[in-house]
């Protein structure tokens, strides 16, 4: 029987994962968690096969999380799930220790697929998020000729794309459960590295850079 942990902060998204799961006799969910630390708490308990990871997640994101996970030397092999089409994040997922990663809209559709794969030791992409990542690559936006979003930590990156996505300070607080305090400063450390004159400026290259990789 191979075991399944679920990491999201919605519980209705997490149900209706695990009823897809359990619909296949050999994988069974044995727990649930909306945050990093409670699903950190959850891996080394039961020690999963496979642990399937939010990017978003209540407190912290699902990159923490797998960096956790892997520094810690435990055997769980992790599926990135996210609304997140963005090639970046799933370079960094994997870069982190991900097995896969996966949009949530396609997830009906390939989540089994994903999890046997994975299962076998393969690395899991959908062939438009490895097209995605092999352009990356070849127009130079990968680590071997990065770019300058690269520079961003985990939470400016994840920042940087909800203001893309036209999110205003209050709603991203919100998203990334933190103070508009804290997202004041992801905003100004964003700008300062991408070397923007202002905010205004910040916004269109966050738009732009979301369209790009959206």
């Amino acid at each position: 029987m191979t075991t399944i942990v679920i990491v999201d902060d919605h519980p209705s998204t997490r149900d209706g994962l695990m009823t897809r799961i359990e619909l296949e006799a050999d994988l069974r969910v044995v727990g649930e968690a909306a945050d990093v630390d409670e699903a950190f708490e959850l891996i080394q308990l039961k020690l999963p096969d496979i642990a399937i990871i939010d990017v978003s997640l209540k407190t912290g994101n699902g990159i923490e999380l797998i960096k956790k996970v892997k520094s810690a030397n435990l055997s769980t092999r992790m599926l990135v799930w996210s609304m997140y089409e963005d090639s970046l994040y799933a370079e960094r997922a994997v870069r982190a220790g991900a097995m896969g990663y996966i949009n949530k809209e396609n997830v009906t559709g390939v989540i089994i697929d994903a999890i046997r794969r994975i299962l076998k030791g393969d690395i899991f992409l959908s062939e438009a998020m490895s097209a995605k990542m092999l352009n990356r690559v070849v127009m130079g936006r990968s680590p071997l000729g990065k770019a300058p979003v690269d520079a961003l930590s985990d939470r400016e990156l994840q920042t940087f794309a909800l203001i893309g996505r036209g999110l205003k300070t209050a709603d991203i607080a919100g998203e990334m459960q933190l103070s508009t305090k804290t997202i004041e400063t992801y905003r100004a450390r964003i700008k300062e590295k991408l070397e923007l004159d202002d905010m205004a400026a910040l916004t269109r290259e966050a738009v732009h850079w979301t369209i790009e990789n959206g």
